[in-house]
């Protein structure tokens, strides 16, 4: 007797049209669906759809119980559903705003963690001393002076997580009050005022155009000790290491006495974004991250989902949570910014999925899309930020940012976001200092084959051996615990260092 369709694959809408393999599935395979016996016709990888009924050439494809393409010739039963019969649909959404809006309840626990209070109420999840550089040319001096201080040499100044530079490859060669050019500063003073930097050493070179002078007093800076230090004013890059390490040892004698205190977990800003999806990613890690956003958002915390490229086609149900139309209309700004963009480039938002991603079993963005949505779990929209501006509202919010990761995680941190949680199938190897990135892997034989670069398995998930919700509440404590000052495995590697990546626009002249 055929087995149940169940015990293979999962179908996520009883109206779908394909259902997500558990596992390998061999041609021949048969397969009970309700009155229905299907035969698998051909091999299946895990992560991949299969067809649960027939469909004609032309015919829209439903997951999720939403459209994620229309396929290109017909499909039997059984079929594998992919690049090679599936292709990419019209987006004519009819938009609505504020009809599914959930409002999350206070939490009748109130949780806590062990932070930084800053001087203006913020909280840092972590305590560093960053080189901020105002051009390239600075970019080298910067990383000399910083390794100087990287193993032993922090052992006397226990409570310091480090000395960051934060290297970038612009700031001259374009206009200061450009576009690109006001984006690049706005990122600048973010990280310059996070609450994750207890004190900054700014380094230029001299001549550039964005001045290093004016890149100081970020939004949480109000107690953030500053030095400066100018490559060409000092004598050259010999001599600008030698005051540069002088400058962060002095600093470090006195962002040491610092001292985490307990603090509501209200001063929590998540970052949530996603790399190397798979055709698990929208089934295990995304909606548990979801369920952690939800829970965080019942704290009187702030969550930021972001990649507008990758929520693209799954738009309509985030306007449909909007508290407000002019909030979902601004959602819907950012996407038609993005088309004007794309189109300029020579490309288009339905570029997108990446060949990993399709190997991992997305097939287009419309289905990508509704995975990565699933991450902002249920809460009503409440704020729209464009690419690293402070985020100041309390619940979910989402920022417009690019999907490739650093560019979209450096926008969070410079927002605000003092913690980010990472959903990856594939095995994205990220870091982000001076914030602490927990990574969660969507299935079980990637957290296996890279364990020590992934600090929680959502795998468990696909195959029953837990639940979405109580994974959500396993991510919270993550969060918290991390926030508390628990190193997350990318901070065990020391990785961070070059996920420093302004979102560059514009002309360079």
């Amino acid at each position: 007797m055929p087995d149940p369709l169940s015990e293979h694959a999962l179908l996520l809408g009883a109206d779908d049209d394909v259902a997500v393999a558990l596992r390998d599935l061999p041609p021949g395979l048969a397969l009970r669906h309700g009155d229905l016996t299907l035969t698998v016709t051909a091999a299946v990888p895990q992560g991949h759809k299969v067809a649960v009924r027939g469909l004609a050439s032309g015919s829209r494809v439903h997951k999720y119980g939403q459209t994620i393409g229309r396929t290109t010739r017909e499909v039997r039963p059984g079929d594998h559903v992919h690049t090679h019969n599936l292709a990419m649909d019209s987006v004519d959404h009819a938009y609505e705003f504020g009809t599914a809006r959930v409002t999350i309840p206070p939490a009748r626990q109130r949780r806590t963690f062990e932070g930084f209070v800053r001087a203006d109420g913020s909280v840092g999840t972590r305590n560093y001393v960053g080189i901020l550089t105002s051009v390239n040319c600075s970019a080298s001096t910067a990383r000399m002076i910083a390794d100087q201080f990287r193993g032993p040499a922090l052992e006397a100044f226990p409570g310091v997580d480090g000395v960051v530079a934060l290297t970038h490859d612009s700031g001259c060669g374009l206009v200061p009050t450009s576009d690109g050019g006001l984006l690049l500063q706005r990122t600048l003073r973010g990280y310059a005022g996070h609450p994750n930097i207890g004190a900054l050493l700014v380094l230029g070179l001299g001549c550039e155009m964005i001045a290093p002078d004016t890149l100081a007093g970020g939004p949480h800076a109000a107690d953030t000790l500053v030095e400066q230090l100018v490559i060409q004013e000092q004598g050259g890059i010999r001599a600008t290491v030698r005051a540069g390490v002088a400058a962060v040892r002095g600093l470090l004698e006195q962002v040491a006495l610092r001292r985490r205190q307990t603090v509501p977990a209200s001063a929590l800003v998540l970052g949530l974004n996603c790399g190397g999806s798979d055709g698990y990613s929208g089934i295990t890690a995304n909606p548990a991250l979801g369920r952690a956003s939800d829970l965080l958002v019942a704290q009187g915390a702030t969550t930021i989902l972001a990649e507008t490229p990758e929520v693209f086609g799954a738009e309509h149900l985030l306007t449909r949570r909007a508290v407000s139309r002019e909030v979902g209309q601004r959602l819907l700004d950012r996407i038609q910014w993005w088309h004007g963009y794309l189109r300029a480039g020579g490309g288009t938002l339905d570029n997108n999925p990446s060949p990993g991603n399709k190997a991992g079993g997305l097939t287009t963005i419309l289905e990508k899309s509704l995975g990565a949505v699933a991450k902002g779990g249920t809460a009503e929209l409440v704020a729209v930020y464009e690419y690293a501006e402070r985020v100041t509202a309390t619940g979910f919010t989402f920022m417009d940012t690019p999907g490739y990761d650093p560019v979209s995680v450096t926008g969070l941190v410079a927002g605000g976001a003092n913690v980010v949680c990472f959903t990856t199938g594939r095995g994205s190897v990220l870091g982000t200092k001076p914030v602490p990135c927990i990574k969660i892997a969507t299935n079980t034989a990637m957290y296996e084959r890279m364990r020590d670069d992934m600090d929680l398995n959502a795998g468990g998930i696909a195959d029953g051996s837990t639940t979405i919700e109580d994974l959500g509440d396993e991510i919270l404590q993550a969060v918290l615990d991390v926030a508390s000052g628990r190193p997350t495995v990318s901070e065990e590697l020391d990785l961070g260092r070059d996920e420093f990546v302004p979102w560059q626009l514009g002309a360079v002249t």
